[in-house]
């Protein structure tokens, strides 16, 4: 039980040091907040307002991912490195996908809430 305590301090810690390092850490958090009321309205079903939510909540776990790849590559070093250069794009590109992916999951939602599909 004291292991799982640690952990979710950590997690607490992790995510408030984003929060406030990371204007895109508040505001995917906001849009996670944001899409709370707006899933149950935009969702046809319970389990598509639950997907509309996770989509959002993936978009800010790869994000966090991503700024931990760059704060480590950071402390790696300052100077230019091609190779740093490299992981850091492929980081950005991941947040990217994610955001395509719930921009789609959303669209898709709403154009079967206005009954197209």
């Amino acid at each position: 039980m004291l292991r799982i305590w640690k952990a979710t301090i950590n997690s607490r810690n992790g995510l408030a040091f984003a929060f406030r390092s990371e204007q895109a850490v508040r505001e995917e958090i906001f849009a996670l907040l944001a899409s709370l009321p707006l899933a149950w309205f935009v969702g046809a079903t319970a389990m598509r307002a639950v997907e509309l939510v996770c989509a959002v909540a993936f978009v800010l776990v790869v994000e966090l991912l991503n700024t931990a790849i760059e704060k480590l590559a950071d402390r790696l070093t300052m100077d230019h490195d091609k190779q740093i250069g490299r992981v850091k794009d492929m980081g950005s590109a991941a947040v990217g996908v994610a955001l395509l992916m719930a921009g789609a999951f959303w669209i898709i939602a709403i154009i079967e809430r206005l009954g197209f599909l």
